[in-house]
């Protein structure tokens, strides 16, 4: 099926809705049964896949299996592999289309397989075993560099050659609406004082950041090339990489983040495939210095995607505070991938690859508080009149994110979380 021209559905599809028949993305909610089901979402209608199975709405697809869609994960559906994956996409574009019948005239069979999405529970869609965060925004490594190092030469001297990454914590990925429990850590009070406290981080900060899914297993002592990347990528998630800055500056040297990282890490319930998002790529940022054979390609490998965070104080409205772009950032995800993978590190269905804060040139494209505030120098002015350093207990922070153009928009939903206070 041909992805690339404008569709239309039968279902009723606000123009602004993140969720119209060009995107389908995947998903898994809890039905009223109890029991977690993989799922779609178009307009403000869940479409219950297992559902779907059951009535023989995939049985000609090869290799499909009904019994993946049963689970409460998306994992094994993801390991049939993208011919499979993307053949229901296809099949559920074709049946939601204007003009076709097979299921809009089944009332007995729609109401079993469309589920309000304002009363479902989302749960995680994945089991992630491992997951990587990189550091890909020439903007945001900038910034962070000039306030922490030396404002002349803020960039690290391999930053430029190679997409910086560490490993983080799998286990603390939760869905969004977990709340942000604010973390206790050892830390400086004050970067002067002769030794560190413990206590909950006085610097809660979010970062801005996409992530992709890995969709097939490699072997263990085998590369992916950057030409083979894309075909181990099945998706994105929205993605809230929450940070204590304070224990982070205390902790990163000489290995990284730690504790400043692993008390969570929040993603969106949908997973937009790369099908969906190929009609937004784009070229990215040309290199500042030549790169090494492996780490090249040419042509559109980023993707156009508008990003935004919106802050609520405790009983107030949310505002947008950050809008930026995807296709800023400096390295790609096949470069991503293929450098992660360079040492024959192999990686498995589920795996998460986040891209590290999206920051922009421009004002107000700063991807977390950190860069905003110029590290808690220059406090955000909010409606409400008071002032933002870092978080305070009760903040919600919204992310949301978007592809538009051509007469089609793909959305991502959102990434909720509120801050309660530290747990004793």
């Amino acid at each position: 099926m041909e992805q690339h021209r404008p569709l239309a559905s039968w279902v009723n599809v606000s123009t602004d809705s993140d969720f119209t028949i060009h995107n389908i993305p995947f998903g898994v909610y809890v039905s009223s049964t109890g029991e977690a089901h993989c799922c779609t979402v178009i307009g403000d209608v869940i479409v219950d896949l297992a559902a779907l199975a059951e009535r023989g709405f995939f049985q000609h697809i090869k290799g499909f299996h009904s019994k993946v869609l049963e689970r409460s994960s998306l994992n094994a559906f993801i390991a049939l592999g993208k011919e499979c994956t993307n053949a229901v996409r296809d099949r559920l574009i074709q049946i939601l289309s204007v003009g076709n019948q097979e299921l809009q005239s089944r009332t007995e069979i729609l109401e079993k397989v469309f589920v309000s999405l304002a009363s479902s529970r989302m749960v995680m869609p994945l089991e992630v075993g491992d997951y990587t965060d990189f550091y890909s925004s020439k903007e945001h490594a900038s910034h962070i560099g000039a306030m922490l190092r030396d404002p002349q030469n803020p960039l690290l001297p391999n930053w430029c050659h190679l997409p910086v990454a560490y490993h983080g914590r799998a286990s603390s990925i939760a869905i969004s609406g977990t709340p942000v429990i604010r973390p206790v850590g050892q830390y400086k009070a004050n970067p002067l004082d002769a030794v560190p406290i413990v206590g909950p981080t006085q610097r809660l900060d979010y970062e801005l950041e996409l992530a992709f899914v890995i969709g097939k297993n490699s072997t263990l002592g085998e590369r992916i090339s950057i030409h083979e990347a894309e075909d181990y990528i099945f998706g994105f998630q929205l993605f809230n990489d929450w940070s204590a800055r304070d224990i982070q500056s205390w902790e990163y040297a000489p290995l990284g983040p730690f504790l400043s990282k692993n008390f969570l890490s929040s993603v969106s319930p949908w997973i937009v495939t790369t099908e969906a998002l190929a009609p937004f790529k784009v070229p990215g940022p040309l290199p500042d210095v030549p790169l090494l054979p492996y780490l090249q390609i040419d042509g559109a490998h980023n993707y156009d995607i508008d990003v935004e965070v919106h802050l609520s104080p405790e009983g107030e409205d949310p505002e947008m505070i950050t809008r930026s772009n995807f296709r800023y950032m400096y390295w790609n995800v096949r470069q991503q991938l293929a450098h992660h993978t360079l040492t024959g590190c192999n990686v498995k269905v589920g795996d998460l690859m986040a891209s590290g804060t999206i920051s922009g040139p421009g004002e107000r494209e700063q991807g977390c508080l950190m860069e905003l505030t110029r590290n808690g120098q220059s406090p955000l002015l909010l409606k409400d009149g008071t002032r933002r350093s870092f978080l305070h207990d009760g903040d919600t922070v919204i992310m949301k994110a978007s592809a538009s153009g051509s007469g089609r928009r793909i959305g991502f939903g959102s990434v909720v979380g509120k801050v309660a206070t530290a747990r004793n």
